[in-house]
């Protein structure tokens, strides 16, 4: 059941933060926490997930700010990215996810729990 990946959470939301570890670690997967876009590019350059999950609404640095400070390092450039956000998809934003290349847009309202699980997944080949 190993999958041996790393994934980081950028999720300011405490409650959702801690279900979704929950639920990928029973996938197997290593988790790495993050509660706003600072910490978030932090451990993302240091620590090297295989995987971002980011929400794009936070304090201190949002998620469109930290994916492109991220894509702008080289360490930052490949990291599978899926965006996971309260907002339905205005032009702003699309144009910020179109430039940055995240793998996946998800709108919180829209998704199962299942459903993310399985784009992590296809997202990493698994």
């Amino acid at each position: 059941m190993d999958q041996g990946k790393t994934i980081l959470i950028v999720e300011d939301d405490r409650a959702l933060s801690l279900t979704l570890k929950d639920n990928f670690e029973k996938e197997g997967f290593g988790i790495i926490l993050a509660k706003d876009g600072v910490e978030g590019l932090k451990f993302a350059l240091e620590q090297k997930p295989d995987l971002i999950l980011l929400d794009i609404v936070m304090p201190n640095m949002d998620g469109m700010t930290m994916m492109r400070k991220l894509r702008d390092d080289v360490r930052g450039k490949k990291v599978p990215i899926i965006l996971l956000t309260n907002l339905e998809a205005d032009d702003a934003i699309m144009k910020g996810v179109i430039r940055d290349e995240p793998s996946y847009y998800l709108v919180k309202a829209n998704w199962k729990m299942e459903d993310v699980i399985e784009k992590v997944k296809e997202r990493l080949g698994l």
